[in-house]
């Protein structure tokens, strides 16, 4: 079948098996060319990690330092005439280049907020691993069911306490507008925090430090993003404030637990997902981000970002800040970024977009997390959506 691009709002319903390949290929292809990591974890997981930053994690533990990995995400298989999400091919793709260097990665797709994947998980890290050195936390769900009540919760992108209007995008349209967003109930911000804050992770580290797979020294990261004054009234000062608040606290907990060292938030720049392109003023926020910062020299995807992250900030003694993060985002806030994009801000509209921003480039992020839009694929050509090339 002829596979394209279905887009409506924020979702891709399809998927490219030949472009989510090639696009594996292409960040492995970067890591091997930066060389190796010194002192790379060897046994590793990944929560959430078939796109993004979690796969870009799998793809640098692996590639640059040597590490075999365990990964876990929520994927949709595909039909003989309809396509499976991305990640199930990222998955795929991931593993036969992985194999061709002599790693043995392991996948499991399911629910990883379940308790059921959790012993699952402990019994093939005991089988294939013995422990974990590393765990990277890498998981963006809208909803999730909490294992001891049943009870099913889904967060919202909303502020606290009143209203807030916002300039935000339509990036199908180009439309550049105000709109007001209404705040959230206590029961909205509660729900956003145990879908969205640090309970699932450390449910996980407890779970396997109690089953005794965690190996001397053991550290995990959870990845979240914390962004600019521009993004603050949705973001740090709204519901996914209040969650990351929550992952700071339960970041604390497990470090109570395992040493002082064994837990780190971790703040990463602003990166097109599919997650991200949900939240408003997010995306307009990233059109002139990316513009800026490709001007500058400093521009970074998820590759880019998780390959400087092993190289440059997981070694003893690295700078954090007060609330014991690393802070990868060290770039995008920096003053020469800030001030530019400060500098721009009042003056978007639908008509400047094209000088002070890059809808293209965001445009052309999103697709490629779909395997669309990527050099040297034939997306004319006929190709069955079950198979993943080699």
């Amino acid at each position: 079948m002829i596979i394209e691009p279905r887009v409506r709002g924020f979702i891709c319903t399809t998927a490219h098996p030949v472009g989510c390949a090639t696009n594996v290929r292409e960040q492995i292809a970067y890591v091997l060319k930066q060389g190796p990591v010194a002192d790379c974890p060897k046994r590793v997981a990944v929560l959430g990690c078939s796109t993004g930053y979690g796969l870009a994690s799998r793809i640098v533990a692996t590639f640059a330092g040597g590490a075999d990995t365990i990964g876990v995400s929520l994927e949709r298989e595909p039909s003989e005439k309809k396509s499976a999400s991305a990640g199930w091919y990222n998955n795929r793709a991931f593993e036969i280049e992985a194999e061709k260097i002599g790693r043995s990665p392991l996948t499991l797709e399911g629910d990883a907020f379940s308790d059921e994947m959790k012993k699952n998980f402990i019994e093939r890290v005991r089988e294939k691993f013995g422990q974990l050195d590393l765990l990277v936390y890498s998981m963006a769900a809208p909803v999730r069911t909490d294992p001891d009540t049943g009870k099913t919760y889904r967060s919202v992108i909303k502020p606290l306490g009143a209203p807030v209007e916002i300039k935000t995008l339509d990036t199908e349209t180009g439309e550049v507008f105000q709109t007001t967003l209404e705040p959230a109930s206590e029961e909205q911000t509660a729900a956003t925090v145990a879908v969205m804050g640090g309970d699932d992770w450390k449910r996980w580290i407890d779970q396997l430090a109690d089953a005794g797979v965690l190996a001397p020294g053991f550290r995990t990261l959870n990845y979240t993003y914390i962004g600019s004054e521009l993004t603050w009234p949705i973001y740090w000062n709204g519901t996914l404030g209040r969650a990351k608040v929550d992952l700071d606290s339960k970041a604390e907990a497990i470090r109570g637990r395992l040493g002082a060292d064994a837990a780190r938030v971790v703040a990463l720049k602003a990166v097109v997902t599919q997650a991200s392109s949900a939240i408003p003023v997010v995306p307009l926020y990233g059109t002139v981000l990316f513009k800026v910062m490709k001007q500058l020299g400093l521009h970074e995807g998820c590759i880019e970002q998780i390959d400087r992250l092993f190289r440059t900030k997981l070694g003893k003694g690295v700078a954090l800040d007060d609330a014991q993060r690393v802070r990868v985002d060290d770039w995008e806030l920096s003053p020469e970024v800030q001030t530019e994009v400060s500098r721009r801000w009042p003056l978007l509209t639908t008509e400047t977009l094209g000088e002070l921003a890059d809808l293209g480039e965001y445009k052309s992020q999103f697709l490629r997390l779909f395997g669309f839009g990527i050099d040297g694929v034939d997306y004319t050509q006929d190709v069955d959506p079950r198979v993943v090339p080699g």
